[in-house]
């Protein structure tokens, strides 16, 4: 396999909307909503809509910068139909549902987001992750929390800390993450399914945040905005992060003192990551 350039796309905005594939009315004004938007040609889209879905995402083309298509699990027959289909469009960026091993994502010979949504997924995550044409991760709990056996993802009501992930969820959302980081990919934070449970979508988003996520995807454009404000740094931790930069410099890239903390090498990595968020800086 020749080298792939892992550096060919990442997410230029953090809110990336799920859209049906077979729902070519909704590409164009989800597309306005949000930063990316994923066609779905696999749980959004039933088994019998998949072939009008594939002509749908041919003769609908939209911004292929700003789209990623989910195509279906490498096991299934409508996997090879999906590369077809998007072998005949400009989209050049997939992701791959249920990704299980590192020659399955090999295979789309594409710019691939491996989606670990399975327990051999979770367990194999750093070997998908150091594929080359891996260019970034994504991780899914309800697909996880049905291979597991288990009937739901999160805590009920009358369970502690209802709405969150159950721990074993956590643990994949932090393997996930740490592979991306590992292999120098992007990560994507999952869905929040509860469209009208804002405070748990915003506190989920805070933590994607200060953990280094590129994204988080959603599945209803209600839940754009709390996703970009969220990714968007505030006026303090802009001024912050230009004073530590300013700092570094003006200490040579020693280490300093500012506002009574010690300022070093991970504190600066820190500072450039929020101004990256920003569009300026570098991380």
């Amino acid at each position: 396999m020749t080298d792939f350039p892992t550096d060919a796309w990442t997410p230029p905005g953090p809110a990336m909307l799920f859209c049906p594939a077979d729902r070519p009315d909704r590409y164009q004004k989800a597309l306005s909503r949000a930063d990316v938007v994923i066609l779905d040609l696999e749980d959004a889209v039933g088994p019998e809509n998949r072939p009008a879905a594939r002509e749908a995402l041919i003769a609908n083309p939209i911004d292929p910068d700003r789209v990623v298509v989910r195509i279906n699990p490498a096991t299934t027959d409508d996997y090879r139909r999906d590369l077809a289909a998007v072998a005949k469009t400009d989209y050049r960026v997939v992701m791959q549902a249920k990704s299980e091993t590192p020659e399955s994502v090999i295979e789309t010979a594409l710019a691939t987001i491996a989606l670990v949504e399975t327990p051999i997924g979770a367990t194999r995550v750093n070997e998908i992750a150091a594929v080359e044409n891996c260019i970034g991760l994504m991780w899914g709990a309800e697909d996880l929390a049905a291979g597991l056996g288990g009937k739901s993802s999160r805590f009920g009501a009358g369970e502690k800390n209802p709405g969150t992930y159950r721990e074993v969820m956590r643990w994949v959302r932090s393997a996930t993450r740490l592979a991306a980081a590992a292999y120098g990919k992007f990560a994507v934070d999952s869905v929040h399914l509860d469209i009208d449970d804002v405070e748990g979508l915003v506190d989920e988003i805070r933590d994607a945040v200060a953990l280094g996520y590129a994204a988080t995807a959603c599945i209803h454009p209600s839940q754009v905005a709390h996703i970009q404000a969220g990714y968007r740094p505030t006026d303090d931790e802009i001024d912050w992060a230009k004073r530590v930069v300013a700092g570094s410099q003006e200490h040579l890239g020693g280490v300093f003192s500012m506002d009574g903390q010690m300022v070093d090498g991970p504190v600066l990595k820190q500072a450039r990551a929020v101004l990256a968020r920003v569009g300026t800086g570098k991380v």
